[in-house]
């Protein structure tokens, strides 16, 4: 089967839908990758077909408003509500572009994200699966919403109630994408067609959720539509550059810290707290530096400052997992089977932090507003020596890895094909 794979965002929305394909490729299938054009040099690296779009809103991670938008309060979120619609325009333009270049596909997996997904589909006449590295898009009773920073313990019909806001993007978009279906695609419009979660027929579109059953239980009261596949990652991983290995080998596990894509508002400063931070409690750091978030840093006897580096390879051999949240380095962490410090920004964030905690492998998530010295100093001392918390987060390692979620979602769409 011929599938057209489309995803948007940063590095963890874009490599497990890469790993995806890679599965799909060794299963005798033929995808494409459709993601932004900074990410061409990481699908080279998986050896898998891909095709540019738009970078669209990521620009804003490029430029001085990074700190803002990420750390902004109600007035900027307003104004990136305002300005986000047009920076879909061409990411739009170019998702149909692909999807009618070539031979016709069969079926389009997409991560909502990207907001083309089940228009492409409808359009080709083919079916749209929804592949989502969290519960996003489907109900549920059990726990709340993971777009907003809502708080845990939530009663269950407000946890349900919580995932109105999934609303918000179609409010937003609709426009921009209405124009978008008719003059480009030859779409009219249609009741229910800005849901991902509903075919064009009204029907309920498949959904792939790309985590473990064993870090998030697949909800009782979610429909059969909605499936738990496991993190969709391979077996294989990068090795450690020459001088990550010598610095491991220098002295007692380090505590790797990392904060993905996420810009604050001051980068060096942050970049200091953590190192302080690990000084006060004794221990030493790999600090990935990742697109920004820490900045000024610079390798010492206790300090390795690396740029950017597989954290499949690195996480197994530290003795924490200090991060931002988000949904792949989670993953990530949760496989090496090692203690989590989540400090997250935004968004899901929280979410994933809330979920360390509840299944004994991290403590409470510490808040980038609320992250200093003692706080970070305060989060390390726990993790760092906790024997129950590192014989909880190897077990729970041990069952995330033990499953095939790439086999599984594959085998999936093949039925769905079918």
């Amino acid at each position: 089967m011929k599938v057209l794979v489309l995803t948007l965002g940063t590095r963890g929305d874009v490599q497990p839908f890469l790993e995806l394909a890679r599965g799909l490729r060794a299963a005798g299938h033929d995808p494409l990758v459709a993601a932004p054009h900074r990410f061409t040099a990481l699908a080279d690296g998986f050896g898998v077909p891909f095709a540019g779009v738009d970078d669209g809103p990521l620009r804003v991670m490029d430029d001085d408003r990074a700190g803002e938008v990420i750390e902004g309060g109600l007035r900027v979120r307003l104004r990136q509500m305002r300005e986000m619609p047009a920076m879909f325009t061409k990411v739009l333009e170019d998702c149909w572009a692909v999807a009618t270049a070539g031979p016709a596909f069969d079926l389009v997996v997409h991560n909502g994200q990207i907001i083309a997904g089940q228009h492409v589909a409808e359009a080709l006449g083919v079916p749209a699966v929804l592949g989502l590295p969290l519960p996003m898009y489907v109900p549920t009773r059990e726990f709340r919403w993971p777009g907003a920073p809502l708080p845990a313990g939530l009663p269950g019909a407000l946890n349900r109630a919580s995932y109105l806001g999934m609303r918000v993007p179609a409010v937003a978009f609709g426009r921009v994408v209405d124009k978008w279906r008719e003059r480009t695609v030859g779409l009219p419009p249609r009741r229910g067609r800005h849901d991902p979660t509903r075919a064009a027929d009204g029907t309920a579109a498949p959904v792939l959720h790309a985590f473990s059953p064993a870090v998030i239980p697949r909800p009782a009261d979610w429909p059969a539509s909605a499936l738990t596949t496991g993190y969709w990652t391979g077996s294989g991983c990068a090795p450690l550059p020459a001088r990550v290995e010598e610095f491991l080998a220098a002295g007692d596990p380090p505590v790797s810290v990392g904060f993905g894509s996420m810009i604050g508002s001051d980068p060096a400063r942050l970049a200091e707290v953590v190192v302080e931070a690990a000084r006060r409690v004794g221990v030493r750091t790999i600090l990935a530096a990742g697109w920004g978030a820490l900045t000024g840093a610079t390798s010492a006897a206790d300090v390795l400052v690396v740029d950017d580096i597989d954290y499949r390879s690195l996480f197994p051999r530290v003795a924490a997992v200090v991060h931002h949240g988000g949904a792949g380095t989670t993953g990530a962490a949760f496989a090496a089977g090692r203690p989590q410090v989540v400090c997250p920004f935004v968004a899901d964030q929280p979410f994933w932090g809330d979920v360390v905690h509840r299944r004994g492998v991290g403590t409470p998530p510490v808040p980038q507003r609320r992250l200093t010295v003692d706080s970070l100093a305060a989060a390390l001392d726990v993790v760092v020596g906790n024997e129950v918390m590192a014989r909880s987060a190897r077990e729970l390692g041990e069952r995330v890895r033990a499953e095939d979620g790439v086999g599984t979602a594959v085998a999936a769409l093949e039925r769905i094909v079918r």
